[in-house]
């Protein structure tokens, strides 16, 4: 389909010199998009493969244990390609307030993405409206603490910024001026409540729209990939968070930077909807076989530890902790059970002996313990 720009440049001053920002269209484009023939039957595929992977949550003994860890691995991941360098691991161990082995500040933007994220779960949860005050909500807890908490948590920008290097000149791409941020904002909120476009669709056209605007200082491509599975969630496709594209995207940069600005520059809405439902197919299979390997893993596990026979159920307690919290000292698992010290450690040899856990300090005091395997079935 032969489109136009996706929008208008203006010329504006900032930081001493003149430069031409981008001003996108509203959505949805015109003229509409083409889907059919292959396009179609990747839509297609992908709707089914999410539906297979929103079913298969239901086998796991306790989908939040599940939850819990996929969100922190898409947490990681997402903040990766922001250029921190905390692991899951390492992200655990901040969470226990032990020191993770990459400096501190990688791994708070790491925690604040969690809590974002969880902060905007819950609001959906609450059946609150997708809408800009969720999403400047969400902002506000992405920019809570560290990194970032002096770019203007929680408010749309009211300066210019651009994307790449150090000054706008030369800057890959410049976003609209400040005056248009809330118009620009106004006009996305409506199209995420347009019944007549495919979930699908709307969620892979309105992630472009977001990066196009930028309307934070700082966090715009954490919020525009949490906006996909918001947008997921509240329109039904998922009814649990499931489906995270950081890093599908992430291992894709440079193509993925150069279809956005395919989109802004040609209208070739066609090309980056392909890419997006590629990015749902792949990514809904590899969650797929995460979600069987668990259950798998948990499972013989557990048929070890019921062999013990009066001492499996202590066991099993300190097992279901660790699935919860997969690194952990006796404290917290005393915490998560309720459990006194020495029936935790005597659990804890028990674990250890079958191969189930690893203890990571060689210490004789305040000792980790880690479920290795676990955590790597999610690598």
């Amino acid at each position: 389909m032969k489109r136009r720009l996706q929008g208008h440049y203006e010329t504006v001053s900032t930081v001493g010199e003149k430069v031409k920002v981008f001003v996108p269209d509203s959505l949805p484009p015109f003229p509409s998009l083409e889907i059919s023939g292959k396009l179609q039957r990747k839509l297609d595929e992908a709707a089914y493969l999410l539906g297979k992977l929103d079913g298969a949550a239901n086998l796991l003994p306790d989908v939040g244990i599940f939850l819990y860890m996929f969100i922190r691995k898409e947490a990681v991941l997402s903040s990766q390609i922001e250029g921190t360098q905390s692991s899951l691991s390492d992200l655990i161990l901040f969470e226990l307030k032990e020191k993770p082995g990459v400096p501190v500040d990688d791994v708070q933007v790491v925690s604040n993405y969690v809590a974002a994220m969880t902060y905007g779960l819950k609001r959906l949860e609450e059946v609150f409206p997708l809408s800009l005050r969720l999403l400047r909500e969400i902002h506000a807890e992405l920019l809570a603490k560290g990194r970032g908490s002096s770019k203007n948590p929680g408010e749309f920008r009211y300066s210019q910024n651009w994307i790449g290097v150090t000054r706008p000149g030369n800057a890959f791409f410049v976003p609209p001026p400040p005056e248009e941020v809330v118009r620009c904002m106004g006009e996305l909120e409506k199209f995420l409540h347009d019944d007549s476009v495919p979930l699908l669709v709307k969620a892979a056209l309105s992630h472009v729209q977001f990066e196009t605007i930028h309307p934070f200082l700082d966090g715009n491509g954490r919020v525009g990939r949490l906006l996909i599975t918001l947008l997921l969630c509240d329109g039904g496709m998922l009814k649990q968070p499931l489906l995270y594209l950081s890093y599908y995207f992430k291992s894709h940069r440079q193509y993925y930077y150069d279809l956005l600005n395919g989109v802004r520059e040609s209208g070739d809405w066609e090309r980056w909807l392909d890419f997006f439902l590629d990015a749902v197919i792949k990514t809904s299979r590899e969650s797929y076989k995460i979600i069987l390997t668990l259950n798998s893993q948990i499972q013989s596990d557990r048929e070890k530890i019921a062999s013990l026979g009066r001492a499996a159920t202590s066991a099993l307690a300190v097992h279901q902790a660790m699935l919860r919290h997969p690194i952990a000292d006796i404290a917290k698992l005393k915490e998560l059970t309720g459990l006194t010290n020495a029936t935790i450690g005597s659990a804890l040899i028990r674990l250890l002996a079958f191969g189930i856990i690893e203890e990571t300090t060689g210490n004789k005091r305040n000792r980790l313990f880690c479920y290795n395997r676990y955590i790597d079935t999610y690598l």
